[in-house]
């Protein structure tokens, strides 16, 4: 029995789940379903050219390596790619489509994901104190 958990769970991961306060901050990411490890970050980094992928997000189960961190913005960014899968049924041959077009970085689905995640971090850091007077141009 022991062998079949291992053989799948590197088929299709580990279940985890994410800390109290990451869940705190975005309560948004408390309703998907997270794994460690996996096939698809192999695959995901096989079509990438990489051993793997830090993260691939696959309906609404995130998939996070092993080794990575389970960042907020990473995981906003892998949010952001679940409502894209829900926005169209098409989603994952338009990705494919727009990386093979485009190249990764450039594809919109991507970038797209990068400014929602980079919106919703930068209101939950710190607020800047310092006045417009003491602002070193």
């Amino acid at each position: 029995m022991a062998s079949f958990a291992r053989i799948a769970g590197t088929i299709v991961g580990e279940r985890i789940s994410l800390p109290a306060n990451v869940v705190e901050r975005f309560p948004e990411l408390g309703a998907l379903r997270y794994r460690r490890g996996g096939l698809p970050l192999l695959m995901g980094g096989w079509a990438l050219g990489r051993a793997t992928v830090a993260a691939i997000t696959l309906g609404r189960t995130i998939f996070v390596a092993r080794t990575t961190r389970l960042d907020p913005e990473l995981l906003l960014h892998e949010f952001r790619h679940v409502q894209q899968f829900s926005e169209r049924r098409t989603f994952p041959l338009r990705y494919i489509w727009e990386s093979l077009r485009r190249g990764y970085y450039s594809n919109r689905y991507e970038a797209d994901a990068r400014e929602y995640a980079a919106s919703r971090v930068a209101p939950a850091a710190a607020p800047d104190t310092t006045s417009a007077k003491d602002q070193k141009w």
